[in-house]
């Protein structure tokens, strides 16, 4: 009996002391797995570069329109510079020229209307690549953008009803008008700085209509549009503009600009391309086909 006593007594020491080694084993193998992951991992990111080759793609703007196939347009109707033709496509001297800046990335474009006031969120966003609408580059826009190099000269002018226009061709104030402008525009800021009630509509195009329907005194545009879409032979031709509110308030002549992301590669890009199409005589080309004077097209 005691000799069973005790032959069980070492079968269960065995068992433990196995038991123990088991357990020891697993836990040395866990271990030296933990240790060897990330340090075995590094030198493969190291070598591969992979990693490193996604995070400098992420960071390029022109690599990443590349990469979709597409350059998306942020733009408003806005004549002569972004409108729609008969057939509802768009076409303009800003809407011809971006279709050609991304044939020369090697993508399609798309053209996607905004509202104006919230430009920067839909660009921040990537809603949009770029705005491209005859835009001002002032401070605010220059702070929220990456730009590239001034492509046009252009001043805000008011317009009126052309039997009216003797009545505002001496004026440097516009205190106690109604005056229409397009919301978060240059125009909008020309005509309160001169004192006028301002009403804000969605497009400078609408400003017009206010002012042809009696429902605004004048309004206040971008001369470029002005030029082509007021006065004899146009739908506006019972209007005409007059003054021009940057010499008014003792202001240089405005110039446009594309915006794009702060910190964006596509800047540079676009300057590149700006640069060969008027060596190449395509932007006279295509300024002559839309009004756009060769006198406010800048090289």
């Amino acid at each position: 009996m005691m000799k069973s006593k005790k032959f069980w007594a070492l079968l269960l020491a065995l068992a433990m002391v196995l038991s123990l080694a088991a357990c020891g084993g697993k836990d040395a193998s866990s271990d030296k797995s933990g240790d060897a992951g990330p340090s075995a991992a590094a030198p493969e990111d190291q070598t591969s570069g992979g990693a490193g080759d996604e995070q400098k793609d992420s960071d390029s703007d022109l690599a990443y329109v590349q990469n979709k196939g597409t350059l998306v347009v942020g733009m408003t109707d806005f004549a002569p510079m972004d409108y729609r033709d008969a057939n509802g496509n768009w076409i303009g001297f800003d809407a011809d020229m971006a279709s050609a800046f991304a044939e020369s990335l090697g993508v399609k474009v798309e053209f996607q209307e905004i509202t104006w006031d919230y430009k920067v969120m839909e660009l921040d966003a990537k809603s949009i690549d770029c705005v491209w609408n005859g835009m001002t580059l002032n401070d605010e826009v220059k702070a929220a953008m990456d730009t590239g190099n001034a492509y046009c000269l252009n001043a805000q002018v008011l317009v009126v009803p052309a039997d009216k226009a003797a009545d505002f061709e001496s004026l440097t104030s516009l205190e106690g008008l109604n005056v229409a402008v397009e919301s978060g525009s240059a125009g909008e800021d020309a005509a309160e700085a001169l004192g006028a009630s301002t009403t804000a509509v969605a497009k400078q195009a609408d400003a017009l209509m206010e002012v042809s329907a009696g429902t605004a005194d004048a309004a206040v545009i971008d001369l470029l549009m002005a030029g082509a879409m007021i006065g004899e032979g146009t739908n506006y031709a019972n209007l005409t503009y007059t003054v021009n509110l940057n010499t008014a308030q003792g202001l240089e002549s405005e110039e446009y600009g594309v915006g794009f992301r702060k910190g964006s590669d596509l800047a540079a890009a676009w300057n590149d391309f700006w640069s060969a199409a008027i060596a190449d005589g395509s932007v006279l080309e295509t300024g002559t086909t839309y009004g756009v004077q060769e006198s406010l097209i800048l090289e």
